[in-house]
């Protein structure tokens, strides 16, 4: 997900550990919905639904379902009120649950902006995200002015310390990276000195495939990080980088989907212009079953 200013080959053995995991996690009631189509859930993230949501949250819930989607992952309503989701500020979190549910959707995700996740505002977050019924806090990116590559580092070990009061809320934490961290600061790059500083066994990280823009891929990074890895961000993107469907642009995502394995996914969120989510979702159950 952009920062808050935004923006018949696979077969059961090849297939990412990951989505399976993610399907041994839907409720039972979601899994007999799905099962007889679909043999692995495909997700989606709501924030460009935004406008969609603001209209009708329980309809378009059902609208991506429709669609084939099995999963969704949230945006805390309170900090992205004024980006869509203030509709939903009013509403208690387990009615937001049982909207979803309804629908025949599970939501094990929701982003939460760094200052969600400090001093009493974590207290509030954990319990919002209990009522929704999450496994995992996903934050949006390190908030740091970015000058240099210690200010990273630092800001990675305070992250730290937030996971481990995650994990004893008994959540799993996750950071989304941006373009910005595939960049070069002080003759390294940001993604690799987030990842050196971060505690790999408290803070996993949620891959965003528009990276492909700036010439890196998801696979390279699971595989020299087995196992650091919770999620990913899924969008495509042409050579000359105009978004399109999953399987239309110039990601190979026969490769993404066996390295997320060794990365260790459990979870795969489409983000893309509306437009794109259903020929999207089409291609991915094509590929996934």
């Amino acid at each position: 997900m952009k920062k808050i200013d935004r923006r018949s080959f696979i077969g059961q053995g090849a297939i990412g550990l990951g989505v399976m995991f993610a399907f041994s996690q839907l409720p039972l009631g979601l899994k007999a919905k799905g099962a007889a189509k679909y043999k692995h859930p495909v997700g989606f993230q709501i924030f460009p639904l935004h406008d969609a949501i603001t209209k009708d949250f329980p309809g378009t819930m059902k609208m991506m379902a429709g669609m084939g989607y099995q999963l969704v992952e949230m945006c805390y309503p309170r900090s992205y009120a004024q980006l869509g989701f203030g509709t939903l500020v009013g509403i208690k979190a387990s009615d937001i649950r049982r909207m979803i549910n309804d629908a025949g959707l599970h939501c094990p995700s929701c982003h939460f902006l760094v200052q969600d996740l400090m001093d009493d505002n974590l207290n509030k977050s954990i319990e919002f995200a209990h009522e929704l019924g999450l496994t995992q806090m996903i934050c949006p990116g390190l908030d740091v002015p970015g000058a240099a590559i210690s200010e990273y580092k630092v800001a990675a070990d305070k992250f730290n310390k937030i996971a481990e009061k995650i994990k004893g809320a008994g959540m799993k934490t996750g950071l989304h990276n941006h373009t910005k961290e595939f960049a070069i600061l002080d003759g390294e790059l940001i993604y690799d000195a987030i990842m050196g500083a971060l505690d790999g066994d408290l803070v996993k990280m949620q891959f965003q495939t528009e990276v492909i823009t700036l010439g890196y891929k998801g696979p390279t990074y699971f595989n020299k990080y087995p196992g650091r890895f919770i999620s990913a961000h899924l969008s495509d993107w042409t050579a000359d980088k105009k978004s399109v469907p999953i399987g239309q642009g110039v990601i190979d995502w026969k490769e993404f989907f066996e390295a997320a394995k060794i990365g260790g996914v459990e979870n795969f969120f489409v983000e893309m212009v509306p437009e794109n989510n259903k020929d999207s979702a089409a291609y991915l159950h094509g590929l996934l079953g």
